[in-house]
């Protein structure tokens, strides 16, 4: 069954703030393999400018993806999350995370397509920080695929 596409502009209540620590910037870049010293020693992003360590673009996605998870929910919306696979993920930053960053989501379905029997569900995460300030937006686009025989 389709979508309903009255839920395109729907927007979700701001997730509570994530505190983003030193530690868990170290952690992910470790994870994926970038030892940019602006990641881990915090001398070093003060010499490029930063206040203290910043985290890789990708980061984020933790945040954005859990904030997702109010419109993936939304018995309304009717989603099967059982079938549904990421199909895209960009990101437009204003400035970059940093560690002692308070940072809430805010998620927006900005389309909703089928194709060949497969939903495909646009939503985008306003990121800001505990002063307001715009820091990222995250798009993710999720597809859930057709039941077999569709």
């Amino acid at each position: 069954m389709a979508l309903d596409q009255s839920f395109v502009g729907r927007t979700y209540p701001a997730t509570e703030p994530y505190e983003v620590g030193r530690e868990k910037i170290r952690e992910f870049a470790e994870a994926i393999g970038d030892a940019n010293p602006a990641y881990t020693d915090q001398e070093a992003a003060k010499e490029l400018g930063h206040p203290d360590v910043i985290a890789p673009p990708t980061f984020v996605f933790a945040i954005t993806f859990k904030a997702a998870g109010q419109v993936i929910e939304d018995p309304q919306l009717g989603l099967d999350y059982s079938r549904v696979v990421h199909g895209d993920q960009k990101f437009s930053y204003t400035r970059p995370v940093r560690a002692g960053d308070r940072l809430s989501v805010t998620s927006t379905i900005e389309a909703i397509k089928s194709l060949a029997g497969n939903d495909i569900l646009d939503i985008r995460g306003e990121v800001h920080d505990a002063s307001g300030e715009h820091v990222v937006t995250a798009w993710t686009k999720l597809v859930s695929r057709a039941p077999e025989g569709v």
